[in-house]
């Protein structure tokens, strides 16, 4: 039961009169503070300020992934151990500030107008003191020297990859090895050169992880895990079949078998090892392939790949009917499969500078997921559309439908530096969604970039992934402005 006091305050609230200076009214949400009226805003989708809390921690983690992926080891350590003291520091600080049976840090809001403990000058409930906002500093900074410990020990771990081993020293002799690899990528050819008075012909680039390596001098096998980037020379090799029988067609130079084996294939090669030179800086040798007799094949790949590759086969065969650039292009654009796109039409793209088209980018992510949860701005009310309302799924088992709609899409337009970005970002939209904890992009973005650069450092030195990420930000917060500029 309410008594008259509750219902004069009600009285008050709804009449609009102010509440006496000496009540304890709450303070104002940050969105009604900044909305310039006295009532606040009464749209419900309306944004507040940016938050920018993660945006430190991820830039902070690019800059340190970017520098330590070859930095000496002792460099790595002392960088790890300094910041992650640093980070106890701080922390320490902030519980040692607080103390036992201390009120924490209030909650940040307006000042209380009027006489009294209410006055002008007085840290009313709602006011921020020095104290709450030093703590803060405290927090963000320990926030930002772990993440800067955490890049740099992954960082330092992928480095040392490209210098431990047996791999890096038998390429600085250029010894002929007997190796089994694993695929990491797509095959893909190399770009037509002049060398001289002759053009150089074209070779199949692979991108793999030596397993072992056993050299033809002492001939003892040794394990190891090294990325190598493998150059194969097939012009003689042999054509294989298809499942169904039928005889797999060849490019004249005859390099379909190379160009047709699928990420986590596993093959024995016999290969000279080179030091990599220009854009080597990923990956430990080079291995030259002598690819005569075709790939030998000693490990299938994954069932998701299967699955994948079969998706792509798919779509290539679906656009047989189609004219030379059309069956070239649909593939790149829908799922990033160039392999039937040629120099000279690769060539005209770049003149045009229309090579970003090739790529596929959030743009394809995004129409998938608009497939299942409908229109973004429904996706958490009762007249949200889509595939997941149609089929009277829940939020949480459309958010676990989604991730792995995510998943499927990174393994089948492989992982390229957009493909991730987007991924990620859908992902934790996705985990906002299941959670029931508004959806923020810019935090969305910088969570992304933290997880894929702890994950990849190599990411921290990818100019598409730089693109990527700016033409995203530049969408988030930009574009509404010009947008609204423009109307």
């Amino acid at each position: 039961m309410r008594s008259p006091t509750d219902s004069a305050d009600s009285g008050r609230a709804h009449t609009g009169h102010p509440a006496p200076a000496d009540s304890a009214a709450p303070a104002r949400p940050a969105v009604h503070a900044a909305s310039g009226k006295r009532l606040g805003a009464s749209h419900p989708r309306q944004e507040g300020p940016a938050d920018l809390r993660l945006v430190p921690p991820a830039l902070a983690a690019w800059a340190t992934a970017a520098v330590m992926l070859h930095a000496p080891p002792g460099l790595v350590a002392g960088t790890v151990i300094t910041t992650l003291f640093l980070a106890g520091v701080l922390l320490t600080l902030r519980s040692r500030r607080a103390g036992p049976g201390q009120a924490g840090p209030r909650p940040v809001g307006p000042e209380r107008a009027g006489p009294g403990p209410g006055g002008p000058g007085h840290a009313g409930p709602g006011h921020a003191g020095p104290g709450h906002v030093r703590a803060l500093s405290r927090v963000s900074g320990a926030a930002v020297l772990l993440c800067v410990a955490a890049a740099a020990g992954s960082a330092g771990l992928h480095g040392a990859d490209l210098w431990r081993g047996p791999v890096p020293e038998l390429a600085r002799e250029y010894a002929s090895v007997t190796a089994e690899v694993e695929l990491t990528a797509d095959p893909r050819l190399s770009r037509p050169q002049a060398g001289g008075s002759h053009a150089v012909p074209t070779t199949v680039l692979i991108e793999a992880d030596v397993r072992w390596v056993k050299t033809a001098r002492d001939g003892a096998e040794v394990a190891t895990r090294a990325p190598v980037l493998m150059i194969v020379d097939a012009r003689s090799a042999r054509p294989v079949t298809r499942d169904d029988g039928q005889e797999r067609v060849r490019s004249p130079e005859g390099k379909a078998p190379w160009l047709g084996l699928l990420p986590s294939t596993r093959l024995r090669v016999e290969a000279r090892l080179v030091p990599a030179t220009a854009g080597g800086d990923r990956f430990a040798a080079v291995l030259r392939v002598r690819g005569g007799g075709g790939p030998e094949t000693v490990g299938e790949p994954s069932a998701p790949q299967r699955l994948a590759g079969r998706l792509r086969a798919g779509l290539r065969a679906a656009t047989d009917g189609l004219s030379a650039d059309a069956r070239a292009l649909l593939p790149g654009l829908v799922v990033g499969d160039t392999s039937r796109v040629t120099p000279e039409l690769e060539e005209a793209f770049r003149e045009t500078d229309l090579t970003h088209t090739l790529a596929v980018s959030g743009a394809n992510f995004t129409i998938l997921l608009a497939l299942l949860l409908g229109p973004p701005g429904l996706a958490q009310y009762a007249e949200r559309r889509g595939l997941a309302s149609r089929l009277g799924l829940s939020l949480r088992t459309t958010a676990l439908l989604g991730g792995a709609l995510s998943l499927a899409f990174v393994v089948v337009c492989r992982p390229d530096p957009s493909v991730l970005r987007a991924a990620a970002c859908g992902s934790v939209a996705l985990l906002a969604l299941a959670t029931g904890r508004r959806r923020s992009l810019i935090p969305a973005l910088a969570t992304a970039v933290l997880l894929l650069v702890l994950h990849d450092p190599w990411l921290a030195r990818s100019f598409g992934f730089l693109l990527s990420v700016l033409a995203t930000g530049a969408l988030l917060t930009l574009a509404p402005r010009w947008s609204a500029g423009l109307r």
